[in-house]
Parts: C-alpha cells; sequence; structure tokens
C-alpha cells in the first residue's frame, strides 16, 4: 500500500516547523496514543472532530497489540514514515511490505486538517475506502494529499524520534523505491492512554 504522490518532494524538505506553530484542531481527545520504537517514544494526540470512526479504529487496534513488532517499513526523504503493516513483522515477508492490513478496509473521513510536519493520517491503496491499519507520519508540510488521505492526529511529543527516524538511511526496496530503511525501526508498542497523564 502506497501513496500515490511522487517519490521525492524536495521541497519539502526545508521545512522546519514547530509543531507548536501548526493550527490547533477543533477537538482532541481524551486519550492520546504513544508509538513506543526502539528510536525512542512519539506521542499522538487525535483530531475527533475529524476522524471518529478512523480513531476507534487505530485505538482498537493497538488495544488489541496488532502494532507490536510491526516497523516503520518505508521511509521516503523529507516526506514520511509509514508503518502499521502485520507483514512487517516477519523479515521473511519483506517482498509484502506494504500490502498487509488487519483483515479488512475502513471508509475514508476525509477532513479539513492538513498534512503539516507531525500529522498522522492513513495509508491507502487508489481505492479511498481502502485502509485499514498502515499508517504514515509527516516528516514536513505536504498539502498535496489534503482531502485525499485521512488525518487524524499530529504529535505532541517526540519531534526528535521522527527526525530521527526520518534520517535513517535507505535503499530500494523490491518495488525499486528509494524507501527501505538499512535497519529494522520496530514498533514495540502503542498503548492508549489518558491525556493527561503524558507529561
Amino acid at each position: 500500500m502506497k501513496l500515490i504522490l511522487p517519490l521525492f518532494l524536495a521541497a519539502a524538505v526545508a521545512a522546519t516547523f514547530a509543531f507548536a506553530e501548526e493550527k490547533e484542531p477543533v477537538n482532541t481527545s481524551n486519550e492520546v496514543a504513544v508509538i513506543k520504537t526502539n528510536e525512542g517514544e512519539m506521542v499522538v494526540q487525535f483530531w475527533t472532530d475529524a476522524a471518529p470512526s478512523t480513531i476507534e479504529n487505530f485505538k482498537k487496534l493497538a488495544r488489541s497489540g496488532f502494532y507490536d513488532g510491526t516497523i516503520f517499513h518505508r521511509i521516503v526523504k523529507g516526506f514520511m514514515i509509514q508503518g502499521g503493516d502485520p507483514n512487517s513483522k516477519d523479515p521473511a515477508k519483506e517482498n509484502s511490505y506494504g500490502q498487509g492490513d488487519p483483515g479488512y478496509k475502513i471508509k475514508a473521513e476525509f477532513n479539513d486538517h492538513s498534512h503539516e510536519r507531525g500529522v498522522t493520517s492513513m495509508a491507502r491503496g487508489p481505492d479511498p475506502d481502502s485502509a485499514g491499519s498502515q499508517f504514515f507520519i509527516c516528516l514536513a508540510p505536504v498539502r498535496r494529499l489534503d482531502g485525499q488521505y485521512t488525518t487524524f492526529g499530529k504529535l505532541i511529543k517526540g519531534a526528535d524520534v521522527l527526525e530521527k527516524i526520518g534520517e535513517i538511511p535507505v535503499t530500494r526496496n523490491s518495488a525499486g523505491e528509494t524507501s527501505k530503511p538499512t535497519k529494522r525501526v520496530v514498533i514495540e508498542s502503542v498503548k492508549i492512554v489518558p491525556a493527561d497523564s503524558v507529561k
């Protein structure tokens, strides 16, 4: 499952906007997602006004342990990091990374929130309603995706971890795209916790 846009967005590389400078959502959840990786932790604040069904699906998968042991299998420099594919738990299934899902698809919830740095959005195939479990976190503003992919939250903690992951060297994957990390960035767990428990 790949985002439908060019591989390289050179103009976005120069963007260094702080998360605090981004437009605040109208409504935020009283819960957040703590994504623990072998490179550090990132915390995602959910936008309840944007994509309630998408958020509930993400929470359900997280609470079931679905994401535990998956990896960020796709890193496109100056664009995004992508993870959430159950196939990525098994190195032997490398050729099928990006094709996995939870066994079902969810309907798109396109909204007015822009793809800024740190924004979390659902990955999908050509069909707008083909997202399942895979998500991506923007490394820079990518506004050409607005209205085409379901944004559902943004990082409120872990900007340094996002940057660190985004800087990992990449090589060509089995499809010929230069986005395969040279090291496994493992999502050790995704925990849904009260927002006020995260300092």
